[in-house]
């Protein structure tokens, strides 16, 4: 049957929880990719999570989907970046095999009930009145679906670019999607370029790990995703290593100038600020004699390794002479060259908040061809996406999570009302309200949008409600309880290490010290002996955050509250006194539906704000 109610294009990692997504939602769904083989590919650095990105895998893992579960089949070691900072900030990493990675992920697909696969690449798209009618094949098949989720990557008329040589392919190897691309643009969507990277790789036999730093994983790491037994959970914890460049391999760079393609005009499209090539540091920062190199291993036999930090497109022989000039990489066999690849992508402006065509009824975009990079902020779209979808094929409201719910209603909002000139990386610090978006209450956060949608089953969806019950419950003791100064009190604090007090104290701020954890808040209050682990983990988190949490939650309120103030669907905006030109063209390309969606638009000023407020209530009170 050629037929479906959605189709999803691409098998990257928005494709895979787009497409296992909707599936778990109870509509027919096609996954459609080049190569079967190459679903869940890992196309730059091996590894899952990081600070900000840590939280959108667990998000997904809390709505259902598997980017968590995969990462801990496929993990070689685990990190806690920032671990000394407080929990809001904490983001988890997993070194992983980029080999067995992709067979998981395509295990997972193929076992999905509702979900079919199949090889071969989408170029064009069918419409009827405005909506999306299906999709045409690189083979000539017409396939009908009543919504279609575009998750093409770096493919769109894509360049991989090493020193002179342009070759066109969406990844080392593999063809771009170029008929796609003109179509799209024949439609008239926005379609900017972005330029991203990868580092060159070298065989283990060639390197001196005795001249490099080594960096251990930590002993007892916990697993991503919530649904990963501990009990069969042992990682190898396989080492990575730290290399630095030096005055050397800056001065190579920098005799090579005129042959990188970033800097002779080859590209034009914007690279990723936050992870530039190494080229684009040495001439950034000049004033730096060394950058970090990360050695990661890319597979459990710790036979090749990806020099993270170390993205370039310059020419294979100035690569060579560059890697070798590194101390412990004198030796070092290159068995894949770094390169640049440049892509066309779809300005995120064009999209509704559920990640839905504003042109195209029952078109979805997620991933880099909204302008993202990462495999993370792919995984986090895809989901998104493949709801929203499903959600459209029955006819029922969007799912849209607010940036007060989610790294993911951060990640959509700030798409869809910004857009992005560079290729968008999340990082904590966008999330206004990250003391409440935290990675280890992602499920709580999450978990009842999770059971709503299908996503997650009765049995997993009662833990985290038994969960958030023992945590509301011990809250409140610690909220209402308190502890005095007798000296049976103050001997129990002493038995337990902690300071004496000097006067009636609330619980809450005894057990929110630093020094306090779970064995001895059992200790100090018997109530809770009966709480999980993790329950008792969530109350002293949430201890120490505790006069934060409160402020936070007022200024929530007041976001909420002003939200909710709606805009006018005819409004016009030219008519509004005291709006200059350059607003008033905003407001009439973006169209927000409420006052908060008006603030989101980047260039929006205060004063333009305060007059729009004023003018909709104003326009309100007429009879």
């Amino acid at each position: 049957m050629n037929h479906f109610d959605i189709i999803v294009a691409g098998g990257g990692h928005a494709g895979i929880e787009a497409a296992i997504a909707a599936a778990k939602m109870g509509v027919r769904t096609l996954l459609i990719t080049p190569l079967l083989s190459q679903i869940g590919a890992i196309s730059c650095n091996p590894a899952i999570g990081g600070l900000g990105k840590g939280h959108l895998v667990k998000e997904v893992d809390a709505l259902g989907g598997v980017m968590g579960e995969i990462a801990d089949l496929a993990a070689l070691s685990y990190r806690t970046l920032n671990a000394t900072k407080g929990a809001a900030v904490r983001g988890s990493r997993a070194q992983i095999d980029m080999d067995r990675y992709p067979i998981f992920a395509r295990a997972y697909c193929l076992r999905q009930s509702g979900l079919i696969l199949s090889q071969d690449m989408v170029v064009s798209l069918e419409m009827k009145g405005g909506e999306i009618a299906g999709v045409r094949t690189r083979l000539g098949v017409f396939l009908a679906a009543r919504a279609v989720v575009l998750t093409t990557g770096t493919f769109l008329d894509a360049v991989v670019h090493i020193g002179e040589k342009k070759l066109p392919m969406g990844r080392m190897g593999e063809m771009p999607s170029i008929d796609l691309a003109r179509h799209l643009r024949g439609l008239g969507f926005d379609m900017p370029r972005l330029k991203t990277g990868t580092c060159a790789r070298i065989t283990a036999g060639s390197i001196d790990f005795s001249r490099l730093e080594r960096q251990e994983s930590e002993e007892s790491p916990r697993p991503i995703s919530r649904r990963t037994p501990i009990d069969c959970f042992a990682p190898p914890n396989i080492p990575c290593f730290i290399a630095e460049t030096n005055v050397v391999t800056h001065g190579i760079i920098r005799d090579n100038f005129h042959r990188a393609p970033l800097f002779t005009g080859q590209i034009s499209g914007v690279g990723p600020r936050y992870c530039p090539s190494i080229e684009d540091k040495v001439n950034r920062f000049a004033d730096r004699e060394s950058h970090q190199i990360f050695v990661e291993p890319q597979s459990k036999e710790a036979n090749e390794y990806y020099l993270n930090g170390l993205s370039t497109s310059l020419p294979i022989d100035v690569q060579a002479v560059m890697i070798r000039s590194i101390k412990g990489l004198k030796n070092a066999v290159i068995s894949r060259y770094g390169y640049a690849i440049e892509y066309d992508f779809v300005q995120p402006t064009e999209l509704s908040r559920s990640l839905e065509s504003k042109k195209i009824a029952g078109l979805f975009l997620a991933g880099q061809i909204n302008g993202t990079t990462g495999y993370e902020e792919a995984a986090a779209q895809g989901l998104y996406a493949g709801v929203n979808a499903a959600l459209y094929i029955r006819d029922e409201e969007p799912f849209i999570l607010g940036r007060e719910e989610a790294y993911i209603g951060v990640l959509a909002d700030d798409l869809v009302t910004k857009g992005t000139n560079e290729p968008y990386r999340m990082f904590t610090s966008r999330a206004e309200y990250r003391l409440s978006l935290r990675e280890d209450n992602a499920d709580l956060r999450l978990g009842s949008y999770a059971y709503r949608y299908g996503l997650i089953g009765e049995d997993e969806y009662r833990d985290i409600t038994e969960k958030k019950e023992q945590i509301e419950n011990g809250l409140k003791r610690l909220e209402s309880g308190f502890l005095t100064n007798s000296a049976e009190n103050l001997q129990r604090l002493s038995a337990l290490g902690e300071e004496k007090i000097v006067e009636k104290t609330a619980l809450i701020n005894v057990v929110s010290r630093a020094s306090f954890d779970e064995k001895k808040l059992v200790a100090l209050d018997p109530f809770f002996a009966c709480f999980s682990n993790a329950a008792l983990e969530q109350i002293l988190i949430s201890t120490k955050y505790h006069h934060y949490l409160i402020k936070q939650e007022e200024q929530i309120e007041r976001m909420k509250r002003q939200r909710s103030q709606m805009i006018p669907d005819d409004m016009e905006f030219e008519k509004i006194p005291g709006l200059g030109s350059e607003i008033v063209s905003k407001l009439n390309s973006f169209r927000p539906r409420t006052f908060f969606e008006a603030e989101r638009i980047s260039g929006m000023t205060p004063a333009a704000l305060d007059i729009l407020s004023v003018y909709i209530r104003f326009r309100n009170a007429q009879p």
